[in-house]
C-alpha cells in the first residue's frame, strides 16, 4: 500500500493525517463560515487586452516586474508559512476590504456634505422667508398708517367746513291720520318711546375682534373704527400745527457741551440732553463696550459729542481755581492801608520782647521757655492814630517754614539782631526769606543795654550778606534799640512809618476779602479756629470762606484781644470760626459767592492732595519688581510718630524738624500730624503702627488716656521744641549700630603643628611682637592673605594654660572651631571695642 493511499485513509479519531500534499489548487481562496463550514472560491485576475505592437511592448516591459512581484510574494508567503496562492488570495482580500472601507467612508462623507448643504439651504430659505414676511408687514403697516392719516385729514377738513342746507322747506300737509283740534290745529301726541331692538347675530359689531393687518385691509363695514376721543385729539393737534405753522419735524438743538478731563457716560449724555443708551449704542458700534457709569477720557468724550452734532468746549480740572482770588483792582478804587511788619531774627535775640515793648504787653512771659513757637499777629495803634500790623515769627531752626510764610505775607521786615551775639544762622535765613519776598528790611540792633554790645560789629557783619545800611552809604535803615529799657522804640516806629509811606500801600476795601492764613488750630468747644490776615477787601460775618482744603461760613470775627468784630478790613489780622477744618498756615484764602463753588474748589484740592500723598508715600511702588528691589536694599530703621500740637503751624514745624533727623541707617517718620488734643483715634492709629504719641502743648482726653493704658501706647508731652527734638535724636542714636574699632595686640608665627586628640590641631609658635592674649580676636594669614578670622580659644605655655604670652616667648595656640593650620602661618591678635555713634 502506498503512502498516498495510507494518507487518504482516515484515522481512528476521524481526522485526516497531516500531509505535505497541496489540497487547494493555485488561484483559489478558502472562505470560513460559522459552525465549521468552509468554501473554496476560484480567484480570477482580469487583464486588459491590448492589441498590436503596444501589447507586445507592454507584455515585455511588464514581464520583469511580474516576475519580481511573484518572487517577492513567494518569499513573503514562505516566511508566513503559506502557499503562494493562499498569500495572494489573502492579499487580495485585504485590498478588497480596504477598498470597501474607503468606499464606505467616501459615501459617508458625501452624505454628510449633502446633509449639511440641505440644512444650509433650509436655513437660508427660512431667513429669506422671514425677511420677506417682515418687509410685507412693514409695508402693510405703512400703508395702513398712511390711509388712516389721509382719512383723519379729510374728516378734519369736512368738520372745519360749515354745511348749509339750501333746499327750500315745503309745508307738509297734515296727514289724514293726524288728530285735528277744535280750531283746526294739530294735536301733538305723546311720543311713545320704542325699546331698542336686539341686534341680529349676523350683524357685525362696531368693536368686534382684535386690530390685525387683515382687519385693516378688509374694506367691509365691520372694520375697526377710530374712537371719537381719538379723532377729537387728532383734530386739535392739526389745528395747533396750523396755527403755529409747525410742519411736524423738529430741528435738532445744537448745544455747547463742557468736557472735563474725565466724565461718565451718563453725565455726558445729560450734558448733551441725549439718552445714555444712545451713547452706549454708539460706543458699541465703535467696538467699545461701556456702561452708563463708566468713565471716559476727554478725547473719547469729544469724539462722541461731535458725532452727536454738538459743540465741544474742553476744560481742565484745575480750571475750578480760575478766578478764586479775583482780578486786580482799578486804581480809582484803592485806598491807603496799614503796613504789615514781620519781626524776624535768630532765636533769643529779643523779637517778642521788642514787640511787647511796642504793644506794652508781656507776651514773651507766656511763651514756654521764653521762645516763640507760633506766629503771632497783632495790630498796634500809634499816638498819631496810625496803625501797624505786626507778625511775630519763631526764631528756632525748626520753624523755617513759618518764617518763610511770614516773609511772604509782609510788607516790611524788621530784622532783629542782638548786639552781643551779632549775625547767627537764623539771621541769615531771615535775610534770604526777605530777599526772596522782595520786602524792604529795617535792621533793629537789640540789647544795646547789655555789656559788650557792639552795634558797629553787627552792621559790619551784615555787609557780607549785602545788607548795606545808611551809615555805609546804603538804603537800609538801622536803629539801635533796647526792648528791656524801652529805648529807641520811637525811632523804630518812625522808620517803619517812613518806609510805609515810600511803599504807598493801598487796597480796595469794597470788594470780597482775600488774604493769607497766618495760623490755625482746633480749640476745645470752638472747633477749628483760623487766624487770617486780610490783604484786600472786607471780611464780614456770614461770608463763605475757602482756605486750602477747608471752607465754611464765618460765624464769628475776633481780634487779637478777643473782641467781637462785624467786619475786618485790609491789613487787619482776625480769628474766624466756622470752617470745617484747620487750614494749613500760609494758604491763601478768599471769599466765594456760593457753597457749591466752595465745595467744588475744596474737593478738587483734596483730590490733588491725595494723589500727591499716593505718589510720594510708601504705596507708590508701581510693580512687584520695584517692591522686591526696595526690599533688597539696605534696611533703614524707622521711628514712627503721631504728632498732635496746639496749632497747625507747630505740628507742621515739628514734622519737618523730626523728619530732617537721621541718616542713611535710621530716620523718623511722622504718619499723622494735626492740631488739637489727643483723641481715641490717635491712640488707635499709634497702636496699629506701634508708635508713641507726641503731644505739643496739648493733653489727652480721659477716654484717650484710658485707651492708651489699655493698649500700652506711650504718650509724651512737650512744651519746648528743644526737648522734643533732643529726645527723638537720642532714640535714633540708640538705634544706630555701634562703630567697631580694632586695637592691635601682637603678632606670632606658627613654627610647628601638633595634632592633639581632644583639642585638634595646635600651632606651636613664637610671639614676634606685642602680646598674645587668650579670648581675644585673631586673624590667620597665609602668604599675606587672610584665610580665617576668629577667636583664640587655647593659649598654653609648656603644659600650663596662661592668659597671655609676651614677645620673644614660645606658646601653643588653638583656635575656636578651626583646625586648618600650616607651618609658617602668621597670627595677628587684636581687640575690638564698640563706640556709640552720634547723629
Amino acid at each position: 500500500m502506498s503512502d498516498a493511499n495510507d494518507n487518504d485513509k482516515p484515522t481512528s479519531s476521524g481526522r485526516k493525517p497531516l500531509t505535505l500534499k497541496r489540497n487547494v489548487a493555485a488561484g483559489t481562496v478558502k472562505q470560513s463560515f460559522s459552525r465549521g463550514r468552509s468554501k473554496f472560491v476560484v480567484v480570477e485576475k482580469k487583464r486588459k487586452r491590448v492589441l498590436g505592437k503596444a501589447a507586445t511592448e507592454t507584455t515585455e516591459t511588464a514581464a520583469t516586474p511580474d516576475v519580481e512581484i511573484k518572487s517577492d510574494a513567494a518569499t513573503r508567503a514562505k516566511a508566513l508559512g503559506l502557499s503562494e496562492a493562499e498569500f495572494l488570495a489573502r492579499e487580495a482580500a485585504v485590498e478588497k476590504a480596504k477598498a470597501e472601507a474607503a468606499s464606505r467612508e467616501e459615501r459617508a462623507r458625501i452624505e454628510a456634505d449633502e446633509r449639511a448643504r440641505r440644512e444650509q439651504e433650509e436655513k437660508d430659505q427660512l431667513v429669506a422667508e422671514r425677511k420677506k414676511r417682515e418687509e410685507e408687514e412693514r409695508l402693510t403697516i405703512e400703508t395702513a398708517e398712511r390711509a388712516a392719516a389721509e382719512a383723519a385729514a379729510q374728516a378734519d377738513v369736512q368738520a372745519a367746513r360749515p354745511r348749509v342746507d339750501r333746499t327750500p322747506v315745503a309745508e307738509t300737509p297734515p296727514s289724514p291720520d293726524a288728530d285735528v283740534g277744535k280750531f283746526g290745529g294739530r294735536i301733538k301726541k305723546k311720543r311713545v318711546e320704542q325699546k331698542p331692538t336686539s341686534r341680529n347675530r349676523s350683524e357685525p359689531k362696531r368693536r368686534q375682534g382684535k386690530l390685525t393687518i387683515a382687519n385693516i385691509l378688509d374694506g367691509d363695514e365691520g372694520q375697526r373704527q377710530r374712537s371719537l376721543a381719538s379723532m377729537r385729539r387728532a383734530r386739535e393737534r392739526e389745528k395747533e400745527r396750523r396755527l403755529t405753522g409747525d410742519t411736524g419735524e423738529r430741528d435738532k438743538v445744537m448745544r455747547e457741551v463742557i468736557i472735563p478731563e474725565f466724565i461718565t457716560v451718563q453725565e455726558l449724555a445729560n450734558r448733551m440732553t441725549e439718552r445714555a443708551r444712545d451713547v452706549v449704542k454708539f460706543l458699541m458700534q465703535e467696538g467699545d463696550m461701556r456702561r452708563p457709569d463708566d468713565v471716559l477720557d476727554a478725547d473719547t468724550a469729544e469724539l462722541i459729542v461731535e458725532e452727536f452734532g454738538h459743540k465741544v468746549r474742553r476744560v481742565a480740572e484745575s480750571d475750578v481755581e480760575e478766578g478764586f482770588l479775583g482780578q486786580d483792582d482799578a486804581e480809582d478804587t484803592l485806598m491807603p492801608r496799614s503796613p504789615v511788619v514781620t519781626i524776624m531774627g535768630h532765636v533769643d535775640h529779643g523779637k517778642t520782647s521788642l514787640l511787647d515793648a511796642l504793644r506794652s504787653t508781656d507776651v514773651a512771659g507766656g511763651e514756654a521757655g521764653g521762645i516763640t513757637q507760633h506766629i503771632g499777629a497783632y495790630q498796634v495803634q500809634l499816638k498819631s492814630g496810625d496803625k501797624i500790623t505786626f507778625l511775630d515769627t519763631p526764631g528756632h531752626a525748626a520753624f523755617s517754614s513759618m518764617r518763610l510764610r511770614g516773609a511772604q505775607a509782609t510788607d516790611i521786615v524788621v530784622l532783629v539782631v542782638a548786639a552781643d551775639d551779632s549775625v547767627m544762622p537764623q539771621t541769615i535765613e531771615a535775610i534770604n526769606h526777605a530777599k526772596a519776598a522782595e520786602a524792604p528790611i529795617i535792621v533793629a540792633v537789640n540789647k544795646m543795654d547789655k555789656e559788650g554790645a557792639n552795634a558797629t560789629k553787627v552792621l559790619n557783619d551784615l555787609l557780607q550778606y549785602e545788607i548795606l545800611t545808611e551809615s555805609v552809604g546804603g538804603d537800609v535803615q538801622a536803629i539801635e534799640v533796647s526792648a528791656l529799657k524801652k529805648t529807641g522804640l520811637d525811632d523804630l516806629v518812625e522808620a517803619i512809618t517812613l518806609q510805609a509811606e515810600l511803599l504807598e500801600l493801598k487796597a480796595n476795601p469794597g470788594r470780597d476779602a482775600d488774604g493769607v492764613v497766618v495760623e490755625s488750630q482746633i480749640a476745645k468747644g470752638r472747633g477749628p479756629v483760623a487766624t487770617l490776615l486780610v490783604k484786600r477787601g472786607t471780611l464780614k460775618r456770614g461770608d463763605i470762606v475757602v482756605a486750602g482744603t477747608a471752607w465754611g461760613k464765618v460765624r464769628a470775627l475776633n481780634d487779637e484781644r478777643g473782641q467781637q468784630l462785624k467786619t475786618a478790613g485790609p491789613s487787619l489780622p482776625v480769628e474766624i470760626l466756622g470752617l470745617n477744618g484747620a487750614p494749613e498756615p500760609g494758604e491763601p484764602f478768599a471769599v466765594v459767592k456760593t457753597e457749591a463753588r466752595a465745595r467744588e474748589i475744596t474737593q478738587y484740592r483734596e483730590r490733588q492732595s491725595r494723589q500727591s500723598d499716593a505718589s510720594t508715600g510708601p504705596s507708590a511702588v508701581a510693580s512687584l519688581e520695584q517692591m522686591m528691589a526696595s526690599l533688597q536694599e539696605k534696611d533703614i530703621s524707622e521711628v514712627i510718630l503721631v504728632v498732635k500740637a496746639d496749632v497747625q503751624g507747630s505740628a507742621e514745624a515739628i514734622k519737618q524738624a523730626v523728619e530732617k533727623l537721621g541718616n542713611e541707617e535710621v530716620r523718623a517718620r511722622v504718619i499723622h500730624s494735626a492740631a488739637g488734643g489727643i483723641t481715641e483715634s490717635d491712640i488707635l492709629l499709634a497702636r496699629s503702627s506701634n508708635s508713641p504719641v507726641i503731644g505739643f502743648n496739648v493733653r489727652a482726653s480721659k477716654q484717650a488716656r484710658e485707651l492708651a493704658e489699655k493698649e500700652s501706647v506711650e504718650i509724651r508731652y512737650y512744651a519746648i521744641i528743644y526737648d522734643l527734638l533732643d529726645d527723638i535724636k537720642a532714640v535714633l542714636e540708640g538705634m544706630l549700630a555701634p562703630e567697631l574699632r580694632e586695637t592691635f595686640l601682637g603678632k606670632a608665627e606658627a613654627l610647628e603643628i601638633f595634632n592633639i586628640s581632644k583639642l585638634g590641631k595646635i600651632a606651636g609658635g613664637r610671639v614676634l611682637e606685642g602680646v598674645v592674649r587668650r579670648g581675644s580676636r585673631v586673624r590667620l594669614l597665609r602668604d599675606d592673605v587672610v584665610i580665617h578670622e576668629g577667636e583664640l580659644s587655647t593659649l598654653r605655655r609648656f603644659k600650663d594654660e596662661v592668659k597671655e604670652v609676651n614677645a620673644g616667648q614660645e606658646c601653643g595656640m588653638g583656635f575656636l572651631n578651626y583646625h586648618d593650620l600650616q607651618k609658617g602661618d602668621q597670627i595677628e591678635c587684636f581687640d575690638v571695642t564698640e563706640i556709640e555713634r552720634k547723629l
